[in-house]
Protein backbone atom coordinates (compact mmCIF):
# COMPACT_ATOMS: atom_id res chain seq x y z
CA UNK A 1 0.00 0.00 0.00
CA UNK A 2 2.90 2.41 0.88
CA UNK A 3 4.52 1.61 -2.16
CA UNK A 4 1.39 2.25 -4.56
CA UNK A 5 0.40 5.37 -2.15
CA UNK A 6 3.88 6.80 -3.05
CA UNK A 7 3.93 5.70 -6.82
CA UNK A 8 0.96 6.95 -7.02
CA UNK A 9 2.22 10.33 -5.54
CA UNK A 10 4.90 10.25 -7.72
CA UNK A 11 2.44 9.78 -10.71
CA UNK A 12 0.40 12.40 -9.44
CA UNK A 13 3.85 14.79 -8.76
CA UNK A 14 4.62 14.35 -12.54
CA UNK A 15 1.05 14.68 -13.58
CA UNK A 16 1.09 18.54 -11.87
CA UNK A 17 4.46 19.06 -13.56
CA UNK A 18 3.26 18.24 -16.72
CA UNK A 19 -0.06 20.02 -16.53
CA UNK A 20 1.81 23.31 -15.34
CA UNK A 21 3.96 23.51 -17.85
CA UNK A 22 1.62 23.13 -20.24
CA UNK A 23 -0.33 26.02 -18.46
CA UNK A 24 2.92 27.63 -18.64
CA UNK A 25 3.44 27.07 -22.19
CA UNK A 26 0.03 28.04 -23.18
CA UNK A 27 0.22 31.66 -21.36
CA UNK A 28 2.89 32.21 -23.27
CA UNK A 29 1.60 31.12 -26.63
CA UNK A 30 -1.43 33.39 -25.41
CA UNK A 31 0.96 36.17 -24.84
CA UNK A 32 3.04 36.10 -28.06
CA UNK A 33 -0.15 35.76 -30.06
CA UNK A 34 -1.40 38.21 -28.65
CA UNK A 35 0.92 40.66 -29.51
CA UNK A 36 2.16 39.43 -32.66
CA UNK A 37 -2.27 40.27 -33.23
CA UNK A 38 -1.85 43.98 -31.68
CA UNK A 39 -2.56 45.50 -35.01
CA UNK A 40 -4.98 43.90 -35.72
CA UNK A 41 -6.75 45.08 -32.31
CA UNK A 42 -6.12 47.38 -30.23
CA UNK A 43 -3.40 47.11 -27.74
CA UNK A 44 -4.67 48.12 -24.66
CA UNK A 45 -7.69 45.48 -24.58
CA UNK A 46 -4.74 42.89 -25.61
CA UNK A 47 -2.61 43.96 -22.68
CA UNK A 48 -5.56 43.65 -20.19
CA UNK A 49 -6.79 40.19 -21.87
CA UNK A 50 -2.85 39.53 -20.93
CA UNK A 51 -2.85 40.43 -17.06
CA UNK A 52 -6.41 38.69 -16.49
CA UNK A 53 -5.09 35.39 -17.97
CA UNK A 54 -1.67 36.21 -15.70
CA UNK A 55 -3.66 36.60 -12.85
CA UNK A 56 -6.45 33.28 -13.37
CA UNK A 57 -3.33 31.11 -14.02
CA UNK A 58 -0.89 32.21 -11.70
CA UNK A 59 -2.39 34.69 -9.39
CA UNK A 60 -0.56 37.78 -9.87
CA UNK A 61 0.23 40.43 -13.14
CA UNK A 62 3.15 39.78 -15.42
CA UNK A 63 6.92 40.21 -13.63
CA UNK A 64 8.64 43.08 -14.50
CA UNK A 65 10.49 41.97 -17.69
CA UNK A 66 7.14 41.82 -18.99
CA UNK A 67 6.32 46.15 -18.31
CA UNK A 68 7.52 48.96 -19.33
CA UNK A 69 7.92 50.95 -16.43
CA UNK A 70 10.28 52.97 -17.39
CA UNK A 71 8.26 55.08 -19.29
CA UNK A 72 7.38 57.72 -16.71
CA UNK A 73 10.93 57.78 -16.12
CA UNK A 74 11.91 58.68 -19.64
CA UNK A 75 9.21 61.24 -20.11
CA UNK A 76 10.69 63.14 -16.72
CA UNK A 77 14.67 62.59 -18.34
CA UNK A 78 15.52 61.15 -14.86
CA UNK A 79 16.75 57.82 -13.89
CA UNK A 80 14.80 55.04 -11.98
CA UNK A 81 16.91 55.67 -8.49
CA UNK A 82 15.89 59.30 -8.70
CA UNK A 83 15.04 61.45 -5.16
CA UNK A 84 12.27 62.88 -5.13
CA UNK A 85 14.35 66.08 -5.13
CA UNK A 86 15.20 65.05 -8.55
CA UNK A 87 11.88 64.46 -9.79
CA UNK A 88 10.05 67.93 -8.75
CA UNK A 89 13.02 69.44 -10.15
CA UNK A 90 12.77 67.85 -13.42
CA UNK A 91 9.06 68.43 -13.57
CA UNK A 92 9.77 72.28 -12.97
CA UNK A 93 11.89 72.47 -15.89
CA UNK A 94 9.62 70.86 -18.28
CA UNK A 95 6.45 72.04 -17.15
CA UNK A 96 7.53 75.24 -17.42
CA UNK A 97 8.74 74.73 -20.83
CA UNK A 98 5.15 73.27 -21.89
CA UNK A 99 3.03 75.05 -20.05
CA UNK A 100 -0.21 75.96 -21.83
CA UNK A 101 0.13 79.82 -21.27
CA UNK A 102 3.37 79.97 -22.94
CA UNK A 103 2.92 76.76 -25.81
CA UNK A 104 -1.06 76.74 -26.94
CA UNK A 105 -0.59 73.89 -29.22
CA UNK A 106 -2.79 71.12 -29.04
CA UNK A 107 0.05 68.57 -28.64
CA UNK A 108 2.22 70.26 -26.76
CA UNK A 109 -0.92 70.83 -23.94
CA UNK A 110 -0.76 66.77 -24.45
CA UNK A 111 2.89 66.11 -22.99
CA UNK A 112 1.96 68.49 -20.38
CA UNK A 113 -1.09 66.63 -19.19
CA UNK A 114 1.22 63.35 -19.99
CA UNK A 115 3.88 64.92 -17.83
CA UNK A 116 1.85 65.57 -14.97
CA UNK A 117 0.64 62.10 -14.89
CA UNK A 118 4.37 60.78 -15.12
CA UNK A 119 5.23 63.86 -12.10
CA UNK A 120 2.06 62.47 -10.26
CA UNK A 121 2.73 58.44 -10.10
CA UNK A 122 6.67 59.27 -9.25
CA UNK A 123 6.47 61.63 -6.59
CA UNK A 124 3.88 59.14 -4.50
CA UNK A 125 6.04 56.28 -2.84
CA UNK A 126 3.01 53.33 -3.18
CA UNK A 127 2.55 54.67 -6.71
CA UNK A 128 6.06 54.38 -7.56
CA UNK A 129 6.32 50.91 -5.82
CA UNK A 130 3.26 49.69 -7.89
CA UNK A 131 4.77 51.35 -11.12
CA UNK A 132 8.61 49.83 -10.77
CA UNK A 133 6.97 46.15 -10.32
CA UNK A 134 3.69 46.16 -12.63
CA UNK A 135 4.18 49.40 -15.16
CA UNK A 136 0.84 51.78 -15.47
CA UNK A 137 -1.27 48.44 -16.25
CA UNK A 138 -0.33 47.34 -12.75
CA UNK A 139 -1.73 50.77 -11.35
CA UNK A 140 -4.94 50.48 -13.20
CA UNK A 141 -5.30 46.81 -11.93
CA UNK A 142 -4.42 47.87 -8.48
CA UNK A 143 -6.62 50.82 -8.34
CA UNK A 144 -3.89 52.84 -8.07
CA UNK A 145 -4.97 55.39 -11.03
CA UNK A 146 -8.50 56.11 -10.77
CA UNK A 147 -8.01 59.32 -12.19
CA UNK A 148 -5.35 62.34 -11.46
CA UNK A 149 -5.98 65.66 -10.47
CA UNK A 150 -6.34 68.90 -13.04
CA UNK A 151 -2.38 69.05 -14.37
CA UNK A 152 -3.07 73.05 -13.34
CA UNK A 153 -3.30 72.12 -9.84
CA UNK A 154 -0.18 70.09 -9.51
CA UNK A 155 1.57 73.13 -11.47
CA UNK A 156 0.01 76.17 -9.09
CA UNK A 157 1.08 73.93 -6.10
CA UNK A 158 4.42 73.73 -6.75
CA UNK A 159 5.33 77.29 -8.23
CA UNK A 160 2.69 79.37 -6.37
CA UNK A 161 0.33 80.28 -8.77
CA UNK A 162 -0.16 80.35 -12.71
CA UNK A 163 2.67 80.88 -15.33
CA UNK A 164 1.56 84.40 -15.80
CA UNK A 165 0.14 85.37 -13.20
CA UNK A 166 -3.12 83.82 -13.58
CA UNK A 167 -5.65 83.68 -10.86
CA UNK A 168 -7.10 80.32 -10.38
CA UNK A 169 -10.28 79.89 -11.99
CA UNK A 170 -12.07 77.50 -14.31
CA UNK A 171 -9.84 77.03 -17.82
CA UNK A 172 -10.79 78.73 -20.62
CA UNK A 173 -11.83 77.69 -24.34
CA UNK A 174 -9.70 78.83 -27.16
CA UNK A 175 -10.10 82.32 -28.96
CA UNK A 176 -11.59 83.00 -32.21
CA UNK A 177 -9.87 84.62 -34.00
CA UNK A 178 -11.39 87.43 -37.20
CA UNK A 179 -10.49 89.71 -39.60
CA UNK A 180 -12.59 92.65 -40.32
CA UNK A 181 -11.64 95.16 -43.57
CA UNK A 182 -12.78 98.52 -42.93
CA UNK A 183 -12.59 101.79 -44.88
CA UNK A 184 -10.21 104.78 -43.55
CA UNK A 185 -13.67 106.65 -43.32
CA UNK A 186 -14.87 104.05 -40.66
CA UNK A 187 -11.73 104.66 -38.55
CA UNK A 188 -12.33 108.28 -38.95
CA UNK A 189 -15.96 108.22 -37.98
CA UNK A 190 -16.29 104.94 -36.01
CA UNK A 191 -18.81 102.25 -37.37
CA UNK A 192 -20.97 99.62 -35.52
CA UNK A 193 -21.12 96.31 -37.69
CA UNK A 194 -22.44 92.65 -37.51
CA UNK A 195 -20.29 89.90 -38.09
CA UNK A 196 -21.88 86.11 -38.40
CA UNK A 197 -20.13 83.60 -36.33
CA UNK A 198 -20.01 79.72 -36.16
CA UNK A 199 -19.48 78.66 -32.18
CA UNK A 200 -19.90 75.62 -30.00
CA UNK A 201 -22.83 76.74 -26.79
CA UNK A 202 -23.36 74.26 -24.15
CA UNK A 203 -26.45 72.22 -24.71
CA UNK A 204 -29.46 73.65 -22.86
CA UNK A 205 -31.51 70.98 -22.77
CA UNK A 206 -28.90 68.71 -20.87
CA UNK A 207 -27.21 71.84 -18.98
CA UNK A 208 -24.08 70.57 -20.81
CA UNK A 209 -24.47 66.82 -18.97
CA UNK A 210 -24.53 64.82 -22.27
CA UNK A 211 -27.50 62.74 -20.63
CA UNK A 212 -31.04 62.27 -21.19
CA UNK A 213 -33.52 63.03 -18.66
CA UNK A 214 -34.03 59.64 -18.05
CA UNK A 215 -30.80 58.74 -17.21
CA UNK A 216 -29.29 57.14 -13.78
CA UNK A 217 -29.52 60.61 -11.67
CA UNK A 218 -25.37 59.32 -9.78
CA UNK A 219 -24.01 57.30 -12.68
CA UNK A 220 -20.73 58.63 -13.20
CA UNK A 221 -20.87 57.27 -17.27
CA UNK A 222 -16.86 56.72 -16.54
CA UNK A 223 -15.25 55.74 -20.06
CA UNK A 224 -14.74 52.08 -20.06
CA UNK A 225 -11.60 52.38 -22.72
CA UNK A 226 -9.49 54.99 -20.97
CA UNK A 227 -11.80 53.90 -16.67
CA UNK A 228 -12.05 57.84 -16.85
CA UNK A 229 -8.50 58.86 -16.87
CA UNK A 230 -8.87 60.26 -20.74
CA UNK A 231 -5.78 58.55 -21.49
CA UNK A 232 -5.22 55.32 -23.48
CA UNK A 233 -2.28 52.65 -23.43
CA UNK A 234 -1.58 51.01 -26.24
CA UNK A 235 1.13 48.07 -27.16
CA UNK A 236 3.57 48.31 -30.30
CA UNK A 237 5.99 45.50 -30.89
CA UNK A 238 9.22 46.63 -32.40
CA UNK A 239 10.96 43.09 -32.18
CA UNK A 240 9.67 39.50 -31.08
CA UNK A 241 10.15 39.81 -27.46
CA UNK A 242 10.45 43.48 -27.20
CA UNK A 243 7.24 45.54 -27.23
CA UNK A 244 6.93 49.53 -26.37
CA UNK A 245 3.92 51.13 -23.98
CA UNK A 246 2.58 54.30 -25.98
CA UNK A 247 -0.01 56.73 -24.09
CA UNK A 248 -2.30 58.80 -25.79
CA UNK A 249 -5.70 60.71 -25.39
CA UNK A 250 -8.38 57.98 -25.44
CA UNK A 251 -10.05 57.64 -28.53
CA UNK A 252 -13.51 56.62 -27.40
CA UNK A 253 -14.28 59.55 -25.34
CA UNK A 254 -11.52 62.25 -26.92
CA UNK A 255 -10.23 62.83 -23.37
CA UNK A 256 -13.20 63.67 -21.31
CA UNK A 257 -13.13 60.37 -19.62
CA UNK A 258 -16.86 60.23 -20.12
CA UNK A 259 -18.60 58.04 -22.57
CA UNK A 260 -22.72 58.18 -22.24
CA UNK A 261 -24.51 55.11 -23.58
CA UNK A 262 -26.33 55.82 -26.53
CA UNK A 263 -29.73 55.06 -24.57
CA UNK A 264 -29.26 57.66 -22.10
CA UNK A 265 -27.69 60.06 -24.42
CA UNK A 266 -29.19 63.74 -24.59
CA UNK A 267 -31.05 63.80 -27.75
CA UNK A 268 -30.58 67.66 -28.49
CA UNK A 269 -26.38 67.23 -28.39
CA UNK A 270 -26.11 63.46 -28.97
CA UNK A 271 -23.98 63.31 -25.77
CA UNK A 272 -21.67 65.66 -27.15
CA UNK A 273 -22.31 68.19 -24.43
CA UNK A 274 -22.33 71.32 -26.52
CA UNK A 275 -24.41 72.10 -29.81
CA UNK A 276 -23.50 73.85 -32.94
CA UNK A 277 -24.56 77.59 -32.75
CA UNK A 278 -25.04 80.19 -35.72
CA UNK A 279 -24.90 83.78 -33.82
CA UNK A 280 -24.81 87.75 -35.16
CA UNK A 281 -22.37 89.91 -33.27
CA UNK A 282 -22.22 93.31 -33.33
CA UNK A 283 -18.40 94.97 -33.61
CA UNK A 284 -18.01 98.61 -32.35
CA UNK A 285 -15.24 100.25 -34.25
CA UNK A 286 -14.36 103.24 -32.14
CA UNK A 287 -13.09 106.40 -33.74
CA UNK A 288 -9.23 106.91 -34.27
CA UNK A 289 -8.91 103.05 -34.00
CA UNK A 290 -5.91 101.50 -36.40
CA UNK A 291 -5.12 98.94 -38.37
CA UNK A 292 -4.01 96.06 -36.81
CA UNK A 293 -5.79 96.80 -33.75
CA UNK A 294 -7.47 94.45 -31.96
CA UNK A 295 -11.43 94.35 -30.31
CA UNK A 296 -11.93 91.31 -27.77
CA UNK A 297 -15.59 90.25 -27.42
CA UNK A 298 -15.54 88.33 -24.35
CA UNK A 299 -17.14 85.51 -23.81
CA UNK A 300 -18.10 85.06 -27.59
CA UNK A 301 -16.57 82.08 -28.79
CA UNK A 302 -17.07 77.97 -27.88
CA UNK A 303 -18.30 77.13 -24.77
CA UNK A 304 -17.38 73.97 -22.92
CA UNK A 305 -18.88 72.13 -19.30
CA UNK A 306 -17.15 74.05 -16.80
CA UNK A 307 -14.76 75.79 -18.80
CA UNK A 308 -14.84 79.30 -19.04
CA UNK A 309 -16.34 80.25 -22.46
CA UNK A 310 -13.75 81.55 -25.37
CA UNK A 311 -13.57 85.10 -26.54
CA UNK A 312 -14.10 86.51 -30.11
CA UNK A 313 -10.75 88.66 -31.17
CA UNK A 314 -11.67 90.60 -34.67
CA UNK A 315 -8.43 92.18 -35.98
CA UNK A 316 -8.97 95.78 -37.96
CA UNK A 317 -7.50 95.17 -41.59
CA UNK A 318 -7.48 98.93 -42.98
CA UNK A 319 -8.15 99.03 -46.86
CA UNK A 320 -6.21 101.59 -49.17
CA UNK A 321 -7.70 105.06 -50.03
CA UNK A 322 -7.42 106.88 -53.20
CA UNK A 323 -6.35 110.32 -51.56
CA UNK A 324 -5.33 110.03 -47.86
CA UNK A 325 -2.20 108.52 -46.22
CA UNK A 326 -2.65 107.78 -42.38
CA UNK A 327 0.77 107.98 -40.11
CA UNK A 328 -0.53 107.37 -36.61
CA UNK A 329 -3.18 110.95 -36.31
CA UNK A 330 -1.83 112.35 -39.17
CA UNK A 331 -2.95 112.35 -42.70
CA UNK A 332 -0.70 112.46 -45.92
CA UNK A 333 -1.92 113.46 -49.21
CA UNK A 334 -0.25 114.95 -52.60
CA UNK A 335 -1.95 118.30 -54.25
CA UNK A 336 -0.01 118.94 -57.81
CA UNK A 337 -0.15 122.53 -58.45
CA UNK A 338 0.99 124.69 -61.53
CA UNK A 339 4.31 127.01 -61.32
CA UNK A 340 2.06 129.88 -61.26
CA UNK A 341 0.01 128.66 -58.32
CA UNK A 342 3.92 128.12 -56.49
CA UNK A 343 4.96 131.50 -57.33
CA UNK A 344 1.43 133.26 -57.03
CA UNK A 345 -1.18 131.52 -54.44
CA UNK A 346 -2.83 128.31 -54.51
CA UNK A 347 -6.24 127.76 -53.87
CA UNK A 348 -8.51 124.71 -53.92
CA UNK A 349 -10.35 122.41 -51.88
CA UNK A 350 -10.37 118.95 -50.19
CA UNK A 351 -13.42 116.57 -49.27
CA UNK A 352 -12.53 115.66 -45.60
CA UNK A 353 -13.13 111.78 -44.55
CA UNK A 354 -16.24 113.02 -42.28
CA UNK A 355 -17.85 114.82 -46.00
CA UNK A 356 -16.80 118.46 -45.07
CA UNK A 357 -15.35 120.52 -47.57
CA UNK A 358 -12.15 122.20 -46.93
CA UNK A 359 -10.99 125.70 -49.42
CA UNK A 360 -7.24 125.65 -48.84
CA UNK A 361 -5.60 129.18 -49.80
CA UNK A 362 -1.98 130.47 -49.34
CA UNK A 363 -1.16 133.47 -47.84
CA UNK A 364 -1.08 136.81 -50.66
CA UNK A 365 2.59 136.81 -51.35
CA UNK A 366 3.71 133.45 -49.96
CA UNK A 367 5.76 131.46 -52.34
CA UNK A 368 5.87 127.42 -52.31
CA UNK A 369 9.37 126.28 -52.55
CA UNK A 370 9.96 123.41 -54.06
CA UNK A 371 12.57 122.17 -52.10
CA UNK A 372 10.23 122.51 -49.03
CA UNK A 373 7.20 121.38 -50.59
CA UNK A 374 4.94 120.87 -47.13
CA UNK A 375 2.33 122.71 -45.34
CA UNK A 376 -0.01 121.57 -42.31
CA UNK A 377 -3.76 122.10 -41.50
CA UNK A 378 -4.03 122.12 -38.23
CA UNK A 379 -6.70 120.03 -36.38
CA UNK A 380 -7.90 117.73 -39.72
CA UNK A 381 -6.05 114.66 -39.13
CA UNK A 382 -7.49 111.39 -37.61
CA UNK A 383 -9.23 111.69 -34.36
CA UNK A 384 -6.82 110.34 -31.35
CA UNK A 385 -8.42 107.13 -30.31
CA UNK A 386 -9.89 107.20 -27.14
CA UNK A 387 -9.90 111.33 -26.84
CA UNK A 388 -12.25 111.63 -30.09
CA UNK A 389 -12.47 115.64 -29.82
CA UNK A 390 -8.85 116.00 -30.23
CA UNK A 391 -7.42 115.08 -34.21
CA UNK A 392 -4.06 115.29 -35.68
CA UNK A 393 -2.73 117.59 -37.98
CA UNK A 394 -3.22 117.20 -42.21
CA UNK A 395 -0.20 117.74 -44.11
CA UNK A 396 -0.17 118.51 -47.59
CA UNK A 397 2.61 117.68 -49.82
CA UNK A 398 2.55 120.01 -53.27
CA UNK A 399 3.75 118.35 -56.16
CA UNK A 400 4.82 121.52 -58.86
CA UNK A 401 4.41 121.16 -62.10
CA UNK A 402 6.99 123.04 -64.76
CA UNK A 403 5.88 124.40 -68.17
CA UNK A 404 7.69 122.84 -70.72
CA UNK A 405 8.06 125.88 -73.00
CA UNK A 406 7.74 129.98 -72.38
CA UNK A 407 7.02 132.06 -75.26
CA UNK A 408 9.27 134.67 -75.42
CA UNK A 409 7.09 137.35 -75.61
CA UNK A 410 6.79 136.84 -71.69
CA UNK A 411 10.19 136.74 -70.94
CA UNK A 412 10.87 140.44 -69.97
CA UNK A 413 7.73 140.45 -68.13
CA UNK A 414 9.31 137.65 -66.17
CA UNK A 415 12.39 139.00 -65.91
CA UNK A 416 10.78 141.96 -64.56
CA UNK A 417 9.00 140.19 -61.92
CA UNK A 418 11.18 137.83 -60.95
CA UNK A 419 14.66 139.34 -61.22
CA UNK A 420 17.07 139.85 -63.73
CA UNK A 421 18.75 136.25 -65.44
CA UNK A 422 22.66 136.22 -66.34
CA UNK A 423 22.91 136.57 -70.13
CA UNK A 424 26.49 136.26 -69.85
CA UNK A 425 28.98 134.30 -67.84
CA UNK A 426 31.46 136.20 -66.39
CA UNK A 427 35.13 134.97 -68.18
CA UNK A 428 37.72 137.45 -67.14
CA UNK A 429 41.13 136.62 -68.89
CA UNK A 430 39.34 133.79 -71.68
CA UNK A 431 40.08 134.90 -74.99
CA UNK A 432 36.97 134.84 -77.42
CA UNK A 433 38.58 131.87 -79.77
CA UNK A 434 38.31 129.62 -76.10
CA UNK A 435 34.97 129.67 -75.66
CA UNK A 436 32.79 127.38 -77.03
CA UNK A 437 29.30 127.08 -76.40
CA UNK A 438 26.84 124.15 -76.18
CA UNK A 439 23.32 123.21 -76.25
CA UNK A 440 21.02 121.40 -73.49
CA UNK A 441 18.87 118.58 -75.34
CA UNK A 442 16.49 116.30 -73.11
CA UNK A 443 18.53 113.61 -71.43
CA UNK A 444 17.08 110.47 -69.52
CA UNK A 445 18.39 107.64 -67.32
CA UNK A 446 18.25 104.90 -69.77
CA UNK A 447 20.51 106.43 -72.08
CA UNK A 448 23.16 106.99 -69.56
CA UNK A 449 22.78 103.17 -68.50
CA UNK A 450 23.04 102.73 -72.39
CA UNK A 451 26.30 104.73 -72.76
CA UNK A 452 27.38 102.91 -69.29
CA UNK A 453 26.77 99.57 -70.81
CA UNK A 454 28.94 100.12 -73.70
CA UNK A 455 32.22 100.33 -71.80
CA UNK A 456 35.42 102.06 -72.79
CA UNK A 457 35.71 103.69 -75.72
CA UNK A 458 39.60 102.28 -77.73
CA UNK A 459 41.67 105.20 -78.55
CA UNK A 460 41.25 105.65 -82.35
CA UNK A 461 37.19 105.34 -81.83
CA UNK A 462 35.67 108.39 -83.21
CA UNK A 463 33.23 110.89 -82.02
CA UNK A 464 30.90 110.45 -84.85
CA UNK A 465 29.89 107.16 -83.11
CA UNK A 466 29.02 108.29 -79.63
CA UNK A 467 28.31 112.05 -80.09
CA UNK A 468 30.13 114.80 -78.85
CA UNK A 469 31.94 114.01 -75.68
CA UNK A 470 31.16 110.33 -75.49
CA UNK A 471 27.28 110.92 -74.63
CA UNK A 472 25.10 109.14 -76.92
CA UNK A 473 23.01 111.56 -79.05
CA UNK A 474 25.55 114.48 -78.26
CA UNK A 475 24.58 117.88 -78.81
CA UNK A 476 25.67 119.83 -81.50
CA UNK A 477 28.60 122.28 -81.93
CA UNK A 478 27.85 126.54 -82.25
CA UNK A 479 30.42 128.64 -82.64
CA UNK A 480 30.11 131.92 -81.12
CA UNK A 481 28.81 134.45 -83.22
CA UNK A 482 31.41 137.64 -82.86
CA UNK A 483 30.27 140.38 -81.42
Amino acid sequence: MHRRSSGGDATGGTTNCVRNDARATHFASFVTHSLWEHRFSRGRDLCQLACKESKRMFGRLPGRGQVNNTAYYEMLGVSRDASLEEIKKAYKRLALRLHPDKNPDPDTQEKFKELTVAYEVLSDPEKRRIYDEFGEEGLKEGGGMPGFRDPMDIFEALFGGGLSGRSRGPRKAEDVVHPLRVSLEDLYNGKTTKLAIQRKRVCTACNGSGASSDAPRNASFSCSGCRGTGMEVRIRQLAPGMVQQIQSVCSECSGSGRAIPRKFQCQACKGERVIEDRAIIEVNVEKGMSHGQKIVLRGEADEEPGVEPGDVVVVLQQKPHSVFQRQGSTLIMEQPIKLVEALCGVCFSVRTLDDRTLVVRSRPGEVIDGTMPLKAIAGEGMPIYRRPTQHGVLIIKFKIEFPRYIDLKYRPALEEALGQRCVEPMLDGVDDSEKEEVELIDFDESQLRAGMEEGPREVYDTDDDHGANGIPGGAQRVSCAQQ
